[in-house]
């Protein structure tokens, strides 16, 4: 294993996590055969794109300075910290090719033109926009990419890998979770603001297809990434009396969204999917509000059972406030090690050997990190499970209210 730049404790620390959760997905039965186990020499393996001698390069498409920066910059720093201490098939060391996208699509497509002779797959693409905008590359260089986005549409790409429930099955997990703690109720009006795009258009489809099988009226409201007063929204809920606000939108409008209800008084629920939440919120004005009435549903857990994950993050990012990104970028990391170990135990850590690896994956599991995903199927959600949290004053910023379960819609929904 390759000693990082970090302290011996945190590489010891990163070693004993990922053994205990690699090593557990299962590969289809007419997997193709071919190399020599985990102790391939680079010799006996085939390559073509993003090798130099024992180096793999990834790429990475993040956004570290636009509206979900905070989530960015710690799945990106745990996708560092993790290939810092983790080698592929004990041979190949990985290096990261991080670029910002500031969460523009025009721009994401111009950085990957400048990654795409020289990466193998990609680490991480963020905002379904970006990943929608870059699908005809991806698919036509044979690209393995593990999305920050859950949007169904992105399930429809070869070898992309959603790393959890998409939208809509994620926020129909979070109304089951609602309806059975007595929070909601058959017939209830429930206004859903929601980002223009894929991402808003998956979770308003969730809310759709509960409202269709409970009776729930809904008040659509779409907005722009770059909006971020949620007054008008607010009153317009308010004037209509409703029982639930839904929301599929970045941590700066859920902010503004619990502040003018609060001070509206319009005390009622409020549901998110994951990225809508940073801890960060906790140090603002809406911080109390958040805590009693935002309810996020989750591909991850908290830091609670992952300890040993908060004590090494911290230790190499001193200076970082973690959110349960950090989780996400481990879990998927711990995906992509499983399927280029896969690859290169088939002796092909070609681009197409490597989508292949991910296509014979199945029952993928990752020692908690992710919910448990059940293989990667063209237009269908990887995972029909969410974790429910709550904010609260604990490390990553949140709580959690109900372990990893598959609700009442999600198994209709995902298809």
């Amino acid at each position: 294993m390759r000693l990082s730049k970090r302290s011996t404790g945190a590489t010891m620390l990163a070693a004993t996590f990922v053994m205990a959760a690699s090593g557990c997905s299962t590969k289809a039965p007419e997997s193709s055969g071919g190399g020599g186990g985990g102790d391939a020499a680079a010799g006996d393996v085939a390559t073509d794109v993003g090798i130099e001698g024992e180096t793999i390069n990834l790429g990475v498409l993040t956004d570290l300075t636009g509206v979900f920066a905070a989530l960015g910059n710690d799945i990106t720093n745990a996708n560092q910290l993790f290939w810092e201490n983790n080698q592929v098939c004990d041979t190949y060391d990985v290096s990261l090719d991080i670029q910002d996208t500031g969460y523009v699509p025009q721009q994401g497509v111009q950085l990957y033109s400048g990654m795409q002779d020289s990466i193998l797959a990609m680490q991480q693409t963020i905002g379904s926009p970006i990943n929608t905008a870059l699908a005809p590359e991806y698919e036509s260089d044979q690209i393995v990419n593990f999305p920050s986005a859950w949007s169904k549409t992105l399930t429809e790409i070869p070898g992309t890998g959603v790393v959890g429930a998409t939208y809509d099955v994620e926020i129909a997990n979070g109304y089951d979770y609602l309806f059975r703690e007595g929070l909601l109720q058959e017939g209830d009006t429930v206004g859903h603001i929601y980002f223009e795009g894929e991402y808003g258009a998956n979770g308003l489809a969730g809310t759709e297809a509960v409202a269709a099988a409970k009776g729930l009226e809904v008040i659509p409201a779409q907005i722009k990434a770059t909006d971020q007063d949620m007054s008008a929204q607010i009153t317009q809920f308010k004037a209509a009396g409703v029982d639930l606000i839904a929301l599929t939108v970045a941590p700066g409008q859920t902010a503004s969204v619990a502040t003018v209800a609060a001070a509206q008084g319009l005390d009622v629920p409020i549901l998110g999917s994951n990225p809508v939440f940073a801890p960060g919120l906790l140090d603002g004005p809406a911080a109390e509000w958040l805590k009693t009435h935002l309810y996020v549903a989750s591909p991850v857990s908290s830091f609670d059972a992952h300890p040993e994950l908060l004590e090494q993050y911290q230790e190499a990012y001193p200076d970082a406030t973690p959110s349960l990104g950090v989780v996400v970028g481990f879990g998927m990391s711990e995906m992509m090690k499983q399927v280029l170990d896969a690859a290169c135990e088939n002796g092909d850590l070609t681009r197409e050997g490597v989508l292949n690896a991910f296509s014979e994956l199945e029952q993928v599991e990752t020692g908690g990190l992710v919910v448990p995903i059940r293989g990667f199927e063209l237009g269908k959600s990887p995972s029909l499970e969410s974790f429910i949290l709550q904010p609260a004053d604990v490390p990553g910023g949140a709580t959690v209210l109900e372990d990893s379960f598959e609700g009442e819609f999600a198994a209709d929904i995902a298809g």
